[in-house]
């Protein structure tokens, strides 16, 4: 056996079968390869660019609460422990006054327990990781969270409007002032403790999709900012009904106090003050039955991101564009989007979902990318929705 030259460069030898043997003796030969090139080794996967993946813009949700619905526990928390407490002394004192108006403010507090208990439950179940059955997650438990507090409020407000009701019709009833009033003046202030524990207080000139006051962000500029947790918000906004009857049971209570005989300022005062809880909790209910009605998003406009994504070079037109969202500050989108045969779909794709990211916040966008076709601009299914 011969070696190898190396003359020029390596050289590839291989054992020749039987087929190849020649000469009289008929044995082995080494063939040498001068002309082929040698065979390259597999190479070990290169790890991909993540950070410049359309769908990999964002880092992996780290396990349990975020910095935001920690803060959005200890609120919650905490309202809760007031709320527990002062309505244990709004019991007692309205019992001693025989008051309807400090039982139903005790009742509305005991809605409120109730709504916090549901909205920590909640905020604990929207930690749980996506399923194959669950593929979104468990976000909108959130959503569901904020709709049970404000039922509680609206069924607990009828039976106390029909008892209301009754007071004014029979008048077979005595109010002891003094406690009313006692007991009145700390319902204020338990309540205006609450409000200051739950408040979120959010920027004035608002960025991206984290709220309904939130408008959308200009090109270049960074990332959307949070204004608050939807839980804390309902349970916010409850308070804010509370504190309204609150006033309102102390200044019947004042009248009371010092003309006994108008004491039918206590079951007014019930009537009149739970119409005003339960209109202060129309917003709320208005912005859950959006979400849970995959209507578009209050601050994001159909408009605006079917221009923003006919904008991105390469686009020629849009259709099956839908804007729903998980909850009050998780925003999805998805789209078709018909480009030209000489544009770059991996290009196109980035660049959109990059401009919903900035300008919208949208925490998911799905978009298809295929070649227009002109016959898109007749066909029924790509035409844009009509306008509500």
């Amino acid at each position: 056996m011969e070696p190898a030259s190396t003359t020029g460069g390596s050289e590839t030898t291989r054992l020749v079968g039987p087929r190849d043997r020649g000469g009289a003796g008929g044995g082995l030969r080494l063939k040498s390869l001068f002309t082929e090139a040698p065979e390259p080794l597999p190479e070990e996967p290169k790890p991909m660019e993540m950070s410049f993946h359309h769908c990999h813009r964002e880092p992996l949700p780290q396990p349990g609460l975020t910095p935001e619905r920690m803060q959005a526990q200890r609120q919650l928390c905490t309202a809760c422990a007031v709320c527990c407490v002062f309505m244990a002394g709004e019991v007692v004192g309205g019992y001693l006054a025989h008051s309807l108006a400090i039982m139903t403010d005790a009742a509305h507090l005991l809605a409120d327990v109730g709504s916090m208990m549901g909205s920590l439950f909640s905020l604990w179940l929207s930690t749980r990781p996506a399923t194959r059955t669950m593929t979104f997650g468990w976000h909108r438990s959130e959503t569901l969270g904020a709709l049970a507090s404000v039922v509680s409020l609206w069924m607990v407000t009828g039976i106390l409007l029909y008892l209301a009701f009754i007071r004014l019709l029979h008048s077979d009833y005595h109010i002891e002032g003094g406690a009313m009033l006692l007991t009145a003046s700390i319902a204020v202030c338990a309540n205006l403790l609450m409000a200051f524990v739950l408040h979120q207080a959010g920027p004035p000139h608002s960025h991206g999709s984290r709220g309904p006051e939130y408008a959308p962000l200009e090109e270049g500029s960074g990332e959307p900012l949070p204004l608050g947790n939807t839980s804390v918000r309902a349970a916010f906004v409850h308070v804010l009904g509370d504190l309204l009857q609150s006033l309102g049971v102390l200044i019947a209570s004042i009248l009371i106090y010092f003309k006994p005989q108008y004491k039918a300022a206590d079951p007014i005062s019930t009537f009149l003050f739970s119409i005003c809880a339960l209109g202060s909790t129309a917003p709320t209910l208005r912005d859950v039955l959006r979400v849970l009605m995959e209507g578009t998003p209050r601050s994001v406009g159909f408009e605006p991101v079917r221009d923003t994504l006919l904008s991105v070079p390469g686009v020629r037109a849009t259709h099956e564009l839908h804007l729903w969202s998980l909850t009050f500050t998780h925003y999805v989108a998805s789209a078709h989007l018909a480009i030209d045969s000489t544009a770059d779909p991996e290009a196109v794709l980035a660049e959109a979902t990059s401009r919903l990211h900035s300008r919208f916040g949208f925490s998911s966008c799905t978009l298809q990318v295929e070649q227009y076709q002109p016959e898109m601009a007749q066909c029924l299914r790509c035409q844009e929705p009509p306008q509500a």
